[in-house]
């Protein structure tokens, strides 16, 4: 963690994302422990927070699927609720809040990334598209830390309810033209600078706080515009118990709040890797590495 204490973006905390050892940075127990610790040594005078990812080439790529795999169904269900703990800290901070992209962003990455206020990416270094989604109804699960109602929050939504159901990232470009990002910095090494940009720009206009992330499906009218596309694409969703766990935690957070929604969620993704679909489809997973 680090804090800026001069020029322009003074005030401005930048928490990293780091797993020394690792190519890439993999959500995982540890690296949430470690962020709860970051999140709170976080001045509460601070004027805005970055997220920001050490890895050279994923901002966050995807959660730890071998605790999906192998943890018992009461650790895992201790476990994703520990984790939309933390996550809903950066959704409580009294300041705005980003998640500066570098990188493939996908399933829990994404979700986190999700959780703060704006989502400033930048392409990446290569030059090649990286993707950004929630991959996981390709394995056979589904999201469970509010992918299902955070995703189509951010673009047309049911376009959202549906890669989300067929578990389709986007790339970079598609996700810059679908609207999925607040900002886009024209170049990597702009990107923090950017996002600290940015967050300063919204602290006047920073609404109260309820503990749910700023961009829902549950706010405003965008919860009469998800409930009209969930209606929409329902009938052509895939037949496949995750697409049904999407729809259904689509419908209860719009019907019965956010905390819901990650309940469903959270019950879906374990009873979904229990299934024999799920655990094919994530040992096929680790069968490829």
């Amino acid at each position: 963690m680090t804090t800026e204490n001069q020029g322009p973006f003074a005030g401005v905390v930048t928490v990293t994302l780091e797993q020394p050892g690792r190519p890439v940075v993999v959500l995982d127990h540890e690296l949430i422990r470690r962020l709860e610790a970051a999140l709170l040594a976080v001045p509460r005078d601070a004027r805005g927070l970055v997220l920001a990812s050490a890895s050279e080439r994923a901002f966050v790529a995807g959660a730890d699927l071998k605790t999906i795999q192998e943890w018992s169904d009461d650790q895992l269900h201790r476990y994703l609720a520990y984790g939309s703990k933390v996550f809903g800290m950066l959704c409580a901070m009294p300041f705005p809040t980003a998640a500066a992209i570098n990188g493939a962003v996908l399933g829990g990455g994404m979700e986190l990334a999700m959780h703060c206020d704006g989502l400033v990416a930048a392409p990446s270094a290569s030059g090649k598209p990286y993707p950004v989604g929630l991959p996981e109804a390709g394995l056979s699960i589904c999201p469970g830390w509010g992918g299902t109602n955070l995703l189509p929050a951010r673009m047309e939504p049911g376009e959202g309810i549906r890669r989300t159901a067929e578990g389709k990232p986007m790339n970079f470009e598609e996700a810059k033209a679908a609207g999925v990002f607040d900002a886009v910095a024209a170049s990597p090494g702009e990107l923090l600078a950017t996002a600290k940009g940015w967050v300063l720009s919204r602290a006047a206009t920073l609404p109260r706080r309820d503990g749910a992330p700023l961009r829902w499906i549950g706010r405003g009218d965008r919860a009469a515009s998800t409930l009209r596309a969930l209606d929409g694409v329902r009938a052509t969703l895939p037949a496949t118990g995750s697409a049904a766990a999407v729809a259904m935690a689509v419908d209860d957070g719009l019907s019965k709040g956010w905390n819901e929604a990650l309940r469903t969620e959270q019950r879906e993704l374990v009873r979904l890797r229990n299934t024999n679909e799920g655990k094919a489809a994530i040992a096929a997973f680790f069968a490829k590495k």
